[in-house]
């Protein structure tokens, strides 16, 4: 037996590749599905199955590339109600994987459809679970993803009591020496808590992970339904997309329009520029939001531009338009570039410097916006004046924002707030500062 865990960092994500006597199956695989291919190739191992323990709201899956490449079965809920080939798999079915056996647990809550596959080794003792969203290493999914998308919905009170039984009457009854391999770690917006450590054991988790301890059912519902964090913009198309099966990654990326960095663009159409925002402030083109190449690049994307928006993608080298390409393309969102191309040589606009003194001194001249998340605001405000918007919002609450005043746009660390400055300084006609890295030299102000 052996087990394979493949992580992706920039969406938190964790698949596995299983392999008894030559043959292999797969849990939860990501849009790109060559490191797959690559590992039975190593491991001289046939693909012959692929698991989907429910249909993803945060990355777009391969099980479908993967079955008409290998010929691999897919085995999914009959709750899903895919409309790709498939094998149903639930509550007492199995599938011998050579020495091996996979069992089906139902294991509602996150969504209606969720699956675990519970790994039984050649004595038939449990080894190890799959938990998909179901259970995370210190938290389980959050119930708040299929209120309208996915063959069924939920109300989040609903699915919450369906997580409530899965936990006291699936996972607690579990081995406690059994492995737990979830779908996402820290970082995911699957859940509020996740840890960071990527695997763990049933026995760790009834000790130490709050949704496993003996509470009321009202108790586990109100407490696993408040600070939940936001929704990205994405996750109901690519439930949606992953419920029908995407086209190949690769296919996808070769679709993709390739631009001279002068080409001319269609004008009043969205740019996203990844450039490094000291790059993008000293010139970039109009209607442009920067949105940095990094960890979480392909989060933010899905987060503040809807599954439905066309745009541009610039970046500042081939190698970084490649990458956020293949990133656009994890969550779907390949088809909606209408171009790729690196920098244009003619960038009109610049965003204004801000004057850290002028703000030091006198802050009540500037309305401030905070666009950290609604967790981190609830935690304390840096500024007790500020107006709080959280980014993902920001393009679609700007009738919010008072006009009478320059703006001075704040997150946490940076990133978000270069983002932010973008978002403000092309929908609106007065100056837009972003406080960036110089938040800490702030942190006493209140006013």
């Amino acid at each position: 037996m052996k087990i394979e865990q493949f992580y992706d960092k920039g969406l938190a994500h964790a698949s596995y590749a299983i392999i008894s006597e030559g043959k292999m199956a797969l849990v939860d695989p990501a849009r790109d599905p060559q490191p797959y291919y690559d590992f039975a190739k190593e491991n001289n191992a046939e693909i012959v199955a692929v698991f989907e323990t429910h249909p993803h709201a945060d990355f777009v899956s391969s099980h479908v590339e993967i079955a008409k490449k290998t010929g691999a079965t897919i085995y999914v809920s009959q709750l899903l109600g895919a409309d790709y080939e498939h094998k149903s798999f639930d509550d007492g079915d199995e599938l011998k994987l050579g020495k091996l056996t996979l069992r089906a647990l139902n294991t509602p809550g996150h969504s209606p459809d969720s699956v675990t596959i519970l790994l039984l080794d050649e004595n038939g003792k449990q080894h190890a679970a799959f938990t998909g969203d179901a259970l995370f290493v210190g938290d389980v999914g959050r119930p708040d993803l299929r209120e309208n998308v996915g063959n069924m919905t939920a109300k989040r009170e609903e699915l919450a009591k369906q997580m409530y039984q899965t936990t006291n009457n699936v996972f607690k009854k579990l081995d406690e020496e059994v492995l737990v391999y979830p779908a996402h770690g820290a970082g995911s917006l699957c859940g509020k808590s996740l840890s960071s450590d990527t695997y763990s054991t049933i026995g760790r988790e009834k000790s130490t992970n709050y949704a496993l301890q003996d509470m009321s059912e009202d108790e586990f519902i109100k407490t696993l339904l408040q600070d939940q964090p936001f929704i990205p913009k994405y996750f109901g198309h690519d439930v949606s997309m992953n419920k029908a099966g995407a086209i190949s990654f690769e296919d996808g990326i070769k679709a993709v329009p390739r631009l001279g960095n002068d080409a001319k663009l269609e004008e009043g159409a969205l740019i996203v520029d990844t450039r490094p925002q000291d790059q993008f402030k000293k010139g970039h083109l109009p209607n442009s939001i920067n949105i940095q190449e990094g960890g979480k690049f392909e989060t933010w994307l899905g987060s503040i531009v809807g599954p439905n928006e066309k745009f541009y993608l610039i970046a500042e080298n081939e190698e970084v338009l490649n990458s956020v390409i293949r990133k656009s393309a994890k969550i779907g969102y390949e088809g909606n570039i209408k171009g790729a191309l690196l920098t244009p040589s003619t960038l009109p606009e610049k965003s204004v410097v801000t004057d850290v003194e002028d703000f030091r001194n006198n802050p009540d001249k500037y309305t401030i916006v905070d666009i950290r998340n609604t967790g981190e605001v609830k935690e304390g405000k840096i500024f007790e004046t500020a107006v709080t918007i959280p980014l993902p919002e920001l393009r679609e609450r700007l009738n919010e924002i008072p006009k009478d005043k320059p703006l001075m746009v704040h997150c946490a660390a940076g990133y978000r707030s270069a983002a932010g400055q973008s978002i403000l300084e092309q929908a609106l006609d007065i100056p837009v500062y972003d406080l960036s890295d110089a938040i800490n030299s702030f942190k006493t102000i209140t006013h």
